[in-house]
């Protein structure tokens, strides 16, 4: 706790900010405004105070914040996600965090890496190249500014390079790689050192000694499969990240032996009509739903909304072999061409899928909502539940649109019209509260049989999926105040409020088109979804909602609770998915804990730190997986555009780098790189303020959300790489006069350079339409 300090007076007197400063250094553990409040005695409306020099401190750097905690700028949180980079002079390791980033360019802090005090036997050992999780706390000794020591080995060092094997008549061949970064290097696979890999195989390979003529040479040390196979795309991306895909015998053999589970201990809830509404080609389901008017007087207009989850923690229990792999994978990965699942298929698709008909454990929540769609109570269940149909979304939504099919029409009145009643009540609360609100639609690609992209889709969206999302969101909010007022120990959904950095690039963007930003009152999703209304139906719709998606933080999984700014709730809780994701079985383990409900329950020696820990650790798996889902759409477009070399596209700029420029296309959202030494006769010079390139001597722009046509002039499919040539005219602007002498007008190199505030990034997670849950 900290210490209180006061003076002898009535009035206290206010810290400087350099007293504020000093006592956040000197303070260990989680401080807050509250905690700054109580230790300098600060009440009243001298807290508004405290608030604006925050804030002030905040945007001279001088501070950091994290969720509602604050630091001093450059001080790294108790546990953080590292990447051994090297060995001091005596040896001992030094990592540097993974995912640093600084507004003023400093160098990411050195932590030496110290010895676990009690390592277990057979445990893995960290070196040069891992990723790991370490506790981290200041050292003073004049060293690396922090001491930590390993938790857990995230990957180990990708001691080999994947790439695609090429044939050369003679013997041996070529490898082609697969990072995006290496596209263009050329590595020799000499006569002997080929593995038995075939033309066309996905290889792993060391590199030996460098030949002759700079050329690196290499050996073929496994083979990983055939690209002329089916799946082969999402091959690489499972090991080039690492993914584990391959179940332990011991999780098989658990799965495989597991029974039923037995109705004791269950309230037996098979006659409640639930039904499960999920995608068309959905293998499982985890979740069901009922709602009906509540009968009760009190409650006029309101109703009873039930949501029942397919109940993981009767099967996979803490410590077995299932719940190792599980936390290892920290997710599912869904590919076009497969998925790679957290937990063995005899739980996933069978013992914990709510099949129709069929007997299923569930957790269950059961809802009672007011007229105004507002959560008025709800009481959580362990039951046995029997699904009543297994519905599409477009199928539901058909059926309420008039055009009831087989399926449905048995079930229109009784089930399908009360929950879209239910629905419309949930809705006002919900428009009420004013989530962020994002209208960008996601691409599905189709493929063929054999693999290949068939086409690229926008899948509709439809008020059966804003239906399913919604009662999501309101179970997890539901599982989160349950297991706080239970005061037992859960892992959150969190989701930060945007960075003043990131305030002031929009404010730019905003400028750069006419528009303005909000600049006083409180940051809420509410201001951005003014912004996103202000500009409906014009031709920055599209680019604005794209910017103000880049904006935002990224969410997480953490012990702490701050908050999810994207949904605006003050606490949110993973609850209603464990077969796809280790958060929410965690919650489901602390529901039984919390409600004596029996086997499986979260061990109740469980601590804060360590669900701290495992936070972190599926917080980077679900990172992983986002990079490879999106690695792979990347190489299936490219695959699917390589015969297309030369023709004429349109895009829009969604990316400026002082490298050149991306572009992503409007038909099937392909992403591709102009670099700047291709743009025109002149020297593109990059204006942050404008997010620009602007010619020196002619004074054009090529800037951010700006329309173009496009030539495409490589397509690298193994690496999932597109060139364009820009084709079409930039802004008229005034020529800078900035020329250089004695220079001919070419863009800098392509890849030189730091990225822009508002390179692509696709690794944000809020509500975006097409999601089943916007989380």
């Amino acid at each position: 706790m900290a210490r209180r300090i006061k003076t002898a007076t009535a009035e206290p007197k206010l810290p400087s900010r350099d007293e504020v400063v000093a006592f956040l250094k000197s303070t260990k553990g989680k401080v807050g405004k509250r905690e700054i409040a109580r230790a300098f005695g600060i009440e009243g409306a001298d807290k508004t105070w405290l608030k604006g020099i925050l804030k002030e401190l905040e945007a001279d750097g001088v501070v950091e914040r994290r969720g509602r905690k604050l630091h001093q700028a450059g001080r790294l949180p108790p546990v953080v996600l590292a990447d051994i980079v090297g060995r001091d002079p005596d040896g001992e390791l030094i990592a540097e965090p993974a995912d640093w980033i600084s507004e003023d360019g400093a160098k990411a802090p050195r932590i030496l890496i110290v010895a676990g005090r009690r390592a277990r036997p057979g445990a893995p050992v960290a070196g040069v190249g891992d990723r790991a999780l370490v506790r981290v706390e200041p050292a003073d000794d004049g060293g690396p500014a922090y001491a930590g020591r390993v938790m857990k080995i995230i990957a180990k060092k990708a001691a080999q390079i994947l790439g695609v094997f090429r044939a050369m008549p003679e013997g041996g061949g070529r490898l082609i790689p697969v990072e995006k970064r290496s596209h263009g290097r050329e590595i020799v696979i000499a006569p002997g050192d080929e593995g038995g890999a075939q033309e066309g195989d996905l290889v792993a390979v060391t590199t030996v000694q460098p030949g002759r003529l700079g050329l690196t040479y290499a050996k073929v040390r496994e083979r990983l499969g055939s690209l002329a196979s089916e799946k082969a795309v999402s091959m690489v991306a499972i090991h080039v990240h690492n993914i584990p895909h391959v179940f332990s015998a011991a999780a098989l053999k658990e799965a495989e032996s597991a029974k039923p589970a037995s109705p004791e201990g269950r309230e037996d809830w098979r006659d409640l009509p639930l039904i499960t509404i999920d995608p068309a080609d959905a293998k499982d389901h985890d979740d069901a739903v009922h709602a009906a008017p509540d009968t009760d007087p009190g409650n006029p207009g309101g109703f009873v909304v039930t949501v029942a989850i397919a109940d993981v923690s009767a099967y996979v229990r803490p410590g077995s072999a299932m719940d190792r792999e599980a936390l290892e994978r920290g997710n599912s990965v869904y590919f076009p061409d497969r998925v790679v699942p957290m937990l063995p298929e005899r739980i996933s698709n069978d013992l914990c899928s709510l099949r129709p008909h069929e007997d299923r454990p569930a957790l269950a929540v059961r809802m009672i909502v007011g007229a105004d769609g507002r959560k008025r109570h709800h009481a959580f269940h362990r039951v046995l539940m029997r699904s009543h149909a297994k519905v599409a979304y477009a199928q539901a939504q058909a059926a309420i649109d008039g055009r009831p099919d087989e399926v449905t029409a048995p079930i229109l009145d009784g089930i399908l019209r009360p929950l879209w009643a239910a629905y419309a009540c949930v809705r006002k609360a919900r428009d009420a509260r004013e989530p962020l609100d994002l209208d960008l639609p996601e691409r599905k690609i189709l493929l063929k049989p054999d693999g290949t992209v068939d086409r690229v889709v926008v899948p509709e969206r439809l008020d059966a999926h804003r239906l399913i999302e919604e009662f999501m969101i309101l179970a997890n909010v539901a599982a989160a105040e349950a297991l706080e007022t239970a005061k037992t120990p859960l892992i959150y959904r969190t989701h930060d409020e945007p960075s003043l950095e990131k305030m002031r690039s929009l404010g730019e963007v905003m400028a750069s088109i006419g528009q303005k930003a909000p600049q006083t009152g409180a940051l809420r999703p509410g201001i951005f979804n003014g912004i996103l209304r202000s500009i409906a139906g014009s031709e920055h719709e599209t680019f604005v909602n794209e910017v103000v998606l880049r904006t935002q933080a990224q969410a997480e999984y953490t012990a702490e609770n701050y908050g999810h700014f994207g949904l605006n709730l003050r606490r949110y809780a993973h609850f209603t998915s464990p077969i796809r994701r280790y958060a929410d079985l965690v919650v489901h383990r602390a529901l039984v804990r919390a409600f004596r409900f029996g086997e499986g329950a979260l061990p109740a020696d469980v601590t804060t730190e360590q669900l701290a820990e495992i936070a972190a650790g599926i917080s980077a798996a679900e990172r992983r997986a986002m990079a490879a889902e999106r690695e792979t759409v990347d190489r299936l477009i490219a695959q699917y555009l390589a015969d297309q070399v030369g023709a004429i596209f349109e895009g829009r700029i969604s990316g400026v780098t002082k490298g050149g420029l991306f572009v992503k296309l409007f038909e099937t959202g392909a992403d591709g790189f102009v670099p700047a030494a291709t743009i025109g006769d002149d020297y593109y010079r990059y204006d942050e303020a404008h997010h620009a390139l602007t010619g020196d001597r002619t004074g054009e722009s090529y800037r951010l959300g700006d329309p173009v046509s496009v030539k495409l002039v490589e397509a690298a499919p193994v690496a999932g790489a597109l060139r364009f040539e820009i084709l079409s005219e930039g802004r008229k602007g005034k020529p800078s006069g900035a020329r250089r002498p004695g220079r001919p007008f070419s863009g800098p190199k392509p890849g030189r350079g730091n990225k822009a505030p508002f390179a692509p990034r696709r690794d944000v997670k809020v509500r975006i339409k097409g999601r089943k849950e916007g989380t």
